[in-house]
């Protein structure tokens, strides 16, 4: 028996669009079209000469941005700024009905899915403020790019929806006494010499490599192997929804197999399926592995726990003096387009690039945007800010691969942990990706 297709006149088609439409936006706090509410910041930057009140909702470092908050109120005692903290897993399923409420707050952290906010037209475009601000010079390029939205709205190049405060990003560390008892003496130059490391690890008896796979350390992993093996316009604009972008490539299947085969050879812990990067930061500072894959944010601890016999290392490249690359982002903050005070918003924002925020960001563990305002520290810390300054000066700072679409997160955990497990192959891996990227961005305009 063979279906008929029913065709419904044209007028009546377009008549059902319109009623579905208009009752989708009756169920959706704030979304009915607003005409009078501003798209982009006004270009002036006067700051308000009377009292007014800033709400900031936001997911990361609750001491940094109280910290922020009081000195830029000390600056601007007119200015108050009310902070609201939500767990990151929370904060993320909630921010797009948060930005979308007529309650909205002035002010929110940057999160993945607030691209589709900007789309949206629930958060400013911060151009006007870029050029009155001065901002080009204020913050390094790639973190300002980070923020320009995503697709064909990103490539323009032209807007921006968030300013950084504090920086991210991810390497190897690694334990200088125990090193030294497998004949390592100095972190690898090459891609090839950090393999010939890991064997002697493992020929010495140790666990060569500290994977919190549980959560994100094993896509941290995975993340630093395709920096190095996929150029970064290209990652970048598979990560943006540039068209015809694919993380389907002989370099990224390549860096995939790696992770597979370092697995096959025994050089992550058995249980790192099971390891959040907690434990396996804590065990790494109890001299159970050699290296370890975190961000960091893990600096200040293992600086504390283990004083000079840490060191860190980014993932270096297949030839000596590779660009420097890293996966990282910023704690970043938007402005609601619902906000009554824009300029005093972006008198806040502006603040994040001074003298006095980096040295608050810089004491609270983040990298700040000038790496030049606060004095290199010592240590592993110090190691960290020279290898920051490495990638910046390299243009080699990416995204997190889950900046790619909302839903990205999920497969790309668990499909590590099967790569780990042996129940996926690297082809299947990321093929499963660029499922998800073509859901996202297959029919974009």
């Amino acid at each position: 028996m063979a279906w008929r297709r029913t065709t419904l006149p044209g007028t009546v088609l377009l008549a059902l669009l319109a009623l579905l439409v208009t009752a989708c936006g009756a169920l959706t706090p704030g979304s009915a079209a607003d005409p009078d509410r501003p798209r982009a910041v006004p270009s002036t930057t006067a700051v308000p000469d009377r009292k007014v009140t800033l709400r900031l909702t936001f997911a990361d470092a609750p001491a940094m941005v109280d910290a922020l908050i009081a000195a830029f109120h000390k600056k601007y005692p007119d200015i108050t700024i009310e902070p609201r903290y939500t767990q990151f897993a929370d904060y993320v399923k909630s921010i797009k009905l948060t930005m979308a409420s007529d309650t909205a707050p002035d002010l929110a952290q940057f999160a993945v899915g607030m691209d589709d906010i900007a789309a949206r037209g629930d958060i400013l475009d911060l151009a006007p403020y870029r050029d009155a601000y001065g901002w080009r010079k204020k913050f390094p390029a790639t973190a300002l790019d980070q923020l320009t939205g995503s697709g064909r709205q990103a490539a323009s190049g032209r807007r921006l929806y968030g300013v950084p405060a504090g920086l991210s990003m991810t390497g190897i560390y690694y334990n200088k006494e125990l090193a030294r008892k497998a004949g390592i003496t100095r972190p690898p130059r090459t891609r090839a010499e950090f393999d010939r490391q890991l064997a002697a690890v493992k020929k010495a008896g140790m666990t060569p490599l500290g994977v919190g796979a549980l959560d994100s350390g094993g896509l941290h992993l995975w993340a630093a192997l395709v920096n190095n093996a996929m150029p970064p316009k290209h990652y970048r604009d598979w990560v943006k929804g540039a068209p015809g972008a694919t993380i389907e490539t002989r370099r990224t299947l390549a860096a995939t197999r790696k992770l597979v085969e370092w697995s096959r050879k025994g050089y992550f812990d058995e249980s790192a399926n099971g390891t959040t990067q907690t434990d396996s930061t804590a065990r790494f500072t109890r001299g159970e592995s050699v290296f370890l894959i975190n961000g960091n944010w893990a600096a200040g601890q293992l600086s504390e726990a283990m004083g000079k016999k840490a060191g860190f290392f980014l993932l270096p490249g297949e030839r000596p003096g590779a660009r420097a690359v890293s996966s990282g982002f910023s704690v970043s903050y938007a402005i609601s387009s619902r906000t009554r005070h824009p300029q005093a918003a972006g008198a806040f924002l502006d603040f994040l690039g001074s003298r006095h925020a980096a040295k608050i960001v810089s004491d609270n563990g983040f990298l700040p945007p000038d790496g030049s305002a606060v004095p290199v520290p010592e240590g592993v810390l110090g190691e960290v800010a020279r290898a920051h300054r490495r990638v910046t000066a390299d243009d080699g700072m990416n995204h997190f691969p889950d900046f790619a679409a909302p839903d990205m997160l999920d497969p790309l955990r668990a499909g590590v942990q099967k790569l780990i497990a042996g129940r996926t192959t690297p082809e299947a891996y990321l093929d499963t990706l660029q499922d998800v990227w073509e859901d996202r961005y297959g029919g974009a305009p």
